[in-house]
Order: C-alpha cells, then structure tokens, then sequence
C-alpha cells in the first residue's frame, strides 16, 4: 500500500501546484492559519492511513490463515497483527474549511473511513475468538470463511476511500505547502529532498505493482535512474542556513541522503536478484519496503 509522505507543520516540502488555481486559492487567501490546519489534517489523516494500512493488511493475512487452519490445513504460527491504537485519527476534530469544494467529500470519506476501521477490528477479534475456542472444529470452517470474505471486502473499500481522501486533499494541500515554505529558511533543500521523496514513492510503487504483476527490468531500471539522479542532486547541497535553529538540521538532512543511498543499494540487489529469477521475491520486496520506511522516516523528522 503507497501512502503519500507525512509533511510537518513548521517545514513542508513543496508539492507540484496541480489544480492549485481553484482549490489553492482558499488556502492562499486565508493565510498561515489556515494552511496549518490543512497540513495538520493531512499529517494526521497520512499518520493514520499508515497505521490501519498496516494493521488491517495483517488483519487480511490472519484471516487467510484462519481459513487455511480452520479447514484443517497447515499452519504453523498465525500471522501477527500490527497494534490496534490509532492515536492519529484521534487528534481530527473537523475537517478544515481550506478544502473547499472538496471539504463535503472529505467529510463524507473520512466517516465512512473510520466505519470501516471500526468493522474491521470487530470482524477481526470475531475470528480471534473463534480460532482460539477452536469452534471450527464444529462447523468445519464456515464461519472462518464468511468472516474472511467479509473483512476483505471491508478492507478493500477501506484502501479506496483512503486513496480517495489522499487525492482530494492534495491540491489544499499543495497549497498550504506554498504559503508556509514562501519564506522558509531551509526552503532549498526541502525543495529539493521532496524531488527525492518523489522520485522515491515512484520507484517503490512500480516495484510493488512488478512484485504482483512480474518483474519488467526496463521499468524498473528506469525509475531507479530518475531515483538515482535526484538522490545525487540532493546531495550535491552544502548545507548552510543563516537562521541559527534550523543549523542542526545539517545532520537530519544529511541522513535523507545516506538512506536514499542505501535504499539505491538494495534496490540494485533487488534487480539482480529479479533478473536472474524473473521476479521480485517476498524477501526482497520485504528489504525494499525496509530501507523506503528509514529513507521517508529521516525525511520526516528532517522537515519537522
């Protein structure tokens, strides 16, 4: 599951300025205020998203097992599941008015969202309770099925609506991201390090999709390039700002670097090994997914 990159509420990176005309001007004309709430609802919604992605795709993975036991096939250990306190979703109070048009759609969305987490968890603890008190041994799994086939209908409604509210608060977004960067100190190189977080999500998006679909080297080696020049532009950068609370900020930015660097290291195996294989192992799709979470989590508190 791709998620947009987290962005900070005292440094933003600056985003392309798609759709910024309409949407944007309600953020522009309402100035620092309302563009911290804009990005204050964005940090907080992305925070969650993450989080239920994670725990509810364990959740899926459980269910399947479940199935799998409960039918009396093999399982030898049941998938663990990702903690279940979303303190994220908790700091929402409203949706801001700088969304504008888009403000009613994101009402509607994101109450529809916090349904579905909400069912999920239920679903989810119904089977617990079932595999634990082994009550499939009295109906042969049927009802370990229809839990399954309920979560993951849940779930796969639960991923859209997401993805929908992550694109229709991008352009307010966007915005909110111009207003409060305008005068930033570090503005260049968050500039510069969000091309690298772009160019990041790019990559890391097509390998997951190769990871499903087959390996395509061209593609892939494609977006490692573009990768790989923007992670070397990045650190072409001599760190240097005149505002003394942002010096220590050197080392942070530095480490968004090192981790691209390492991310291109485990990128290059993932390739050969793909290569030589013709397709992107659990493994390696697993390493990958690692060094994407050291190089987004460096970039995070870099812009905080």
């Amino acid at each position: 599951m791709m998620l947009a990159v987290a962005l900070s509420l005292s440094a933003v990176p600056v985003s392309c300025k798609k759709e910024i005309g309409k949407l944007g001007s309600t953020v522009l004309n309402g100035g620092k205020n309302e563009a911290d709430a804009v990005i204050g609802f964005n940090n907080d919604f992305l925070d969650s998203y993450k989080m239920t992605s994670d725990r509810v795709e364990s959740i899926m993975k459980y269910a399947d097992a479940a199935v799998t036991k409960a039918k009396g096939g093999d399982v030898l250990i049941m998938p663990m599941v990702t903690g279940s306190v979303d303190y994220a979703i908790s700091k929402i109070k409203e949706v801001p008015s700088g969304f504008d048009k888009n403000k009613a759609a994101i009402e509607k969305d994101f109450q529809t969202y916090k349904v579905k987490k909400e069912r999920i968890d239920k679903k989810f603890e119904e089977l617990k309770s079932y595999m634990s008190a082994e009550d499939f041994k009295d109906d042969k799994g049927a009802k370990a099925e229809t839990l399954n086939q309920e979560i993951q209908a849940e779930a796969q409604v639960l991923f859209e609506i997401g993805e929908r509210i992550i694109t229709n608060i991008k352009p307010a977004t966007d915005a909110a991201e111009e207003t409060i960067l305008k005068d930033h100190p570090m503005k260049e190189y968050i500039i510069s390090s969000k091309k690298v977080m772009n160019a990041l999500d790019s990559a890391y998006d097509t390998l997951n999709k190769q990871h499903e679909t087959g390996f395509n080297a061209a593609e892939a080696q494609k977006k490692y390039d573009e990768l790989a020049a923007a992670v070397e532009q990045n650190s072409k950068l001599d760190f240097k700002v005149n505002n003394s609370m942002y010096t220590h900020k050197k080392s942070n930015f530095e480490s968004v670097n090192k981790n691209a660097e390492s991310f291109l290291d485990t990128y290059r195996r993932l390739m050969r090994n793909a290569k030589d294989s013709g397709k992107i192992s659990d493994s390696d799709i697993q390493s990958i997914g690692y060094a994407y979470d050291a190089v987004l989590n460096s970039y995070n508190i870099f812009v905080k």
